[in-house]
């Protein structure tokens, strides 16, 4: 890894560690990140194309290993959309990947950007916070794994609303004390 990735990881674990598993806006993520199964990949694409080749090459990576290897992967993309709309957009051109090899209901992607926004939210509201991570994020997901969590967390529907009143009670001074000025947040 060269030093720019090494630094896109360390930002993207800082974030994981300080607000997804410290604030404990995902009550899965901790068991994975404890246990080292998180696969941290830093694409170096410029374009879209390049994007979908590394999740085609992740996507089988994860179906090829064993869940107690690597049970998730991020793909950090720092070299290109840098506006969530676009990032947005693209996310239908992951999916229907997903759907190409045969994956839905074995994988899911969820996405995380540094402007995320919540629809019908402006782009300050502090709610959009939970989806914003230090660079455009695509995190593959094995469905076997998130069904384990949710059986094993028995208010899952709940997760959502617990944490936006988190980030209410956070506020924008709190998130940036606890971010640290480590990840760009805005």
């Amino acid at each position: 890894m060269s030093g720019h990735d090494d630094a896109v990881v360390l930002a993207t674990r800082r974030w994981l560690e300080r607000a997804v598993i410290g604030l404990n806006l995902c009550p899965f993520a901790k068991a994975v990140h404890a246990k080292q199964q998180i696969r941290y990949v830093v694409s170096d694409a410029r374009d879209e194309a390049s994007v979908l080749d590394t999740l085609d090459i992740e996507m089988q990576r994860l179906v090829d290993t064993d869940a107690d290897t690597i049970d998730t992967t991020l793909v950090m993309v720092p070299w290109l959309f840098d506006e969530f709309h676009w990032f947005n957009d693209f996310l239908a051109r992951a999916d229907r990947l997903l759907a190409r090899r045969r994956l839905e209901g074995v994988l899911q992607i969820a996405s995380f950007h540094p402007g995320f926004r919540f629809a019908g939210t402006e782009a300050d509201d502090i709610e959009n916070y939970t989806n914003r991570a230090p660079y455009p994020t695509l995190h593959l997901l094995r469905e076997a794994s998130i069904d384990r969590a949710v059986d094993a967390f028995p208010d899952a529907a709940q997760i959502y609303e617990r944490n936006m009143e988190t980030m209410h009670r956070l506020g924008q001074g709190g998130w940036a004390a606890l971010m640290g000025g480590d990840a760009q947040q805005d």
